[in-house]
């Protein structure tokens, strides 16, 4: 860190502003000439020399925060000193995107009066559709008395664990994302150029929509096999997760934010996987994190983070758990002489927000709570009233408040004395500077052909296509069964069935027909008795709201029947396919498979070309398969399985360990 920085790491403000602008400001307030584009749908526009502006208050002149000629600094400046308490309170809060009912937005929309602009959306219609929302929420914000557009929110929307309220999508259907692997399966491919590809294709997907912040992606570190949001990361080593991290941030926001950017929101700092037997933090059992291990915070679960800090990701998000004092020594600045930790949640935590991540780490850019983390999941201090809590946290360092739908609590503190105004303004100044980097005073509106033609576009479906294949990962193949090639393929009537086979064995007829459709040179038979050879697809699943961590393939993971995979597997040479959301106990349904291959939420067709040899196997595991459930019940939850004892890992009747980077191919 160079001198100047050093000297003014105090204060956050000063710092977040020269990360936004990421190049050093001219000395005059002048910043820009040429006239940007612009669109408006409620309030009139001024002309200056020549030049436009948008009239945002309607006062019919030219107010310093209107003219995109001035810094940002300048503009940012002169709208806090217009703003009430309460539109500032506003601006410090993310509820839930608004209600649209028959495709219009239901107004008067109570969060645009009361001065909100920020929004998670977690549908996911088609493109246009996103489009025509955004629109809609931009006028009416224009339509208030200073005219501050909104900002749109998303979780990840290029995988198949879509997020939306009504369930998994069909991502193959036009008008969606580009489809994707899951993470686990982008970190299987070991192939960082094309992840950074991903990046910068899902953020003109983002962008062409109108969704410019992303709450992602994940930089916890896979060290709780149990973990139920395991599939949410990029697996279990530091190094990987951290270049991985680095590579989207760059790619989803660029070099410099501008109107071409979408920023990035990652998570769940200071790392997620560190838990006790799986529990969760968004449920009181899994409250606390946990460090058993010497120095395992800073070693294991810090350095995406670093990478992040150092790619410039314009926002970091705590998580909901506080650190336990049953933990061995970390390394941090104490919280007390005879504490090692404040034992509140990161988002309220001072010590790790303000003292660790801005003044040690040089975080540059802002805090986003996690939702509801100061209102009913604020660990550590639900004993504290409500206005309380929301200034404890604003005076710790976190600056926005996911979850949120009322800004009374922070209006409340700030009239109570617990919180200054001027830290509001520091805040809100934070939000209104990425606004105005993303070029939303001048056009925050969308065209909704535009959208439909970035998500449809092939060329990033052919990108995404090659991502799928190169990230199935090839465990054992025995006697050479796979691939089944041109050669061999006239031989082999194949059996084929999907677990859990769904309601009438749709899920089975469904693979089938895709099959089916992709190689007409299969043959395909629905008996097992007339088949030569088998493959089944086995996709398990921890229901995250059972509160039951468990990694055992069978009936509490929607695997109802393991006998009858067994049962194929033994009947005829049987090709099996596990779908990794997580480190799955496999020691039941691996020793009797011919050839076994994990997946990450691949496509249906990636997998066929691997299977056919139209593809040869690259991917990697990016986390160990644990040996068996004594493995899991003696495993330390802080460290990575590479790092466990050697009894940890699987081994196959070869002797092979599936461990971290293992994986075959043809060749």
């Amino acid at each position: 860190m160079n001198i100047r920085l050093k000297k003014i790491m105090t204060s956050s403000f000063t710092v977040f502003l020269s990360f936004l602008i990421f190049i050093p400001q001219a000395s005059a307030e002048i910043r820009y000439n040429a006239q940007p584009e612009m669109e408006y749908r409620v309030i009139g526009k001024i002309t200056v020399n020549g030049k436009q502006f948008k009239d945002l208050n309607g006062n019919k002149k030219l107010d310093p925060y209107e003219n995109w000629q001035l810094t940002d600094e300048v503009r940012v400046k002169d709208l806090v000193s217009r703003m009430t308490l309460e539109e500032k309170a506003g601006m410090l809060i993310i509820p839930e995107f608004p209600k649209f009912t028959n495709g219009k937005l239901e107004l008067p929309n109570k969060m645009i009066n009361q001065n909100t602009r920020y929004f998670i959306f977690r549908e996911s219609p088609r493109a246009d559709v996103i489009a025509k929302y955004n629109n809609q929420l931009q006028a009416a914000a224009e339509n208030t008395r200073l005219g501050i557009p909104a900002v749109i929110i998303s979780n990840p929307r290029n995988h198949s664990e879509v997020p939306t309220s009504s369930g998994e999508i069909d991502m193959d259907k036009p008008g969606q994302f580009s489809f994707w692997p899951a993470t686990l399966g982008l970190a299987a491919t070991r192939d960082l150029n094309l992840i950074t590809e991903f990046a910068q294709i899902a953020s003109k997907e983002f962008r062409a929509t109108g969704i410019r912040k992303l709450f992602g992606y994940s930089a916890d570190v896979v060290t709780d096999p149990l973990w139920l949001r395991n599939d949410e990361t990029f697996g279990e080593h530091p190094t990987l997760t951290s270049d991985i991290i680095w590579r989207i941030v760059k790619g989803f926001q660029g070099d410099i934010l501008n109107d071409n950017s979408v920023t990035t929101t990652v998570r769940h700092f200071p790392g997620g996987g560190a838990r006790v037997k799986g529990t969760d933090p968004h449920f009181e059992e899994g409250r606390y994190n946990l460090y058993p291990t010497e120095g395992s915070l800073l070693k294991y679960h810090m350095p995406p983070f670093r990478s992040a800090i150092a790619a410039d990701t314009t926002s970091i998000m705590p998580y909901y758990s506080y650190p336990s004092n049953e933990s061995a020594e970390q390394g941090l600045p104490h919280y007390s002489a005879t504490q090692q930790f404040e034992e509140v949640g990161f988002a309220l935590n001072k010590q790790f927000i303000d003292d660790y991540l801005r003044k040690e780490l040089g975080f540059l850019g802002y805090v986003n709570s996690d939702t509801s983390a100061v209102v009913d999941k604020a660990w550590g201090a639900l004993n504290l009233s409500v206005e309380h809590r929301f200034a404890k946290a604003l005076n710790a360092g976190t600056n926005i408040f996911s979850g949120v739908t009322n800004p009374a609590p922070i209006i409340n503190a700030v009239k109570q004395g617990l919180v200054s105004e001027a830290r509001v303004n520091r805040y809100v100044t934070y939000l209104l500077t990425e606004m105005m980097k993303l070029g939303l005073f001048e056009n925050p509106y969308i065209d909704p052909k535009k959208a439909l033609a970035v998500v449809d576009n092939p060329n990033s479906q052919k990108r995404a296509d090659l991502a799928h294949r190169k990230s199935v990962v090839l465990l054992r193949n025995g006697n050479n069964l796979l691939p089944l090639s041109d050669s061999k393929i006239g031989q082999i009537k194949l059996y084929i069935e999907a677990f859990p086979g769904g309601a009438n064995g749709s899920n089975t007829k469904n693979l089938i027909d895709k099959i089916r459709k992709y190689d007409a040179k299969m043959t395909i038979t629905d008996r097992l008795d007339d088949a030569t050879h088998a493959f089944v697809w086995v996709k398990p699943k921890q229901d995250f709201m059972k509160r039951k961590p468990m990694l055992t393939i069978g009936p509490d993971t929607g695997i109802d029947n393991v006998n009858r995979i067994i049962e194929i597997q033994k009947k005829v040479p049987t090709i099996t396919a596990i779908n990794m959301r997580s480190p799955w106990l496999i020691n039941e349904i691996e020793p009797n498979t011919a050839a076994i291959v994990a997946t990450f939420g691949v496509k249906t067709e990636a997998l066929v070309d691997v299977i056919r040899g139209r593809f040869n196997p690259v991917g990697k595991l990016p986390f160990t398969i644990p040996a068996n459930q004594t493995a899991v019940d003696n495993e330390i939850g802080d460290i990575p399985g590479f790092g466990e004892v050697p009894s940890y890992v699987y081994r196959n009747k070869n002797g092979d360990a599936y461990g971290y980077d293992f994986g075959l191919s043809y060749q």
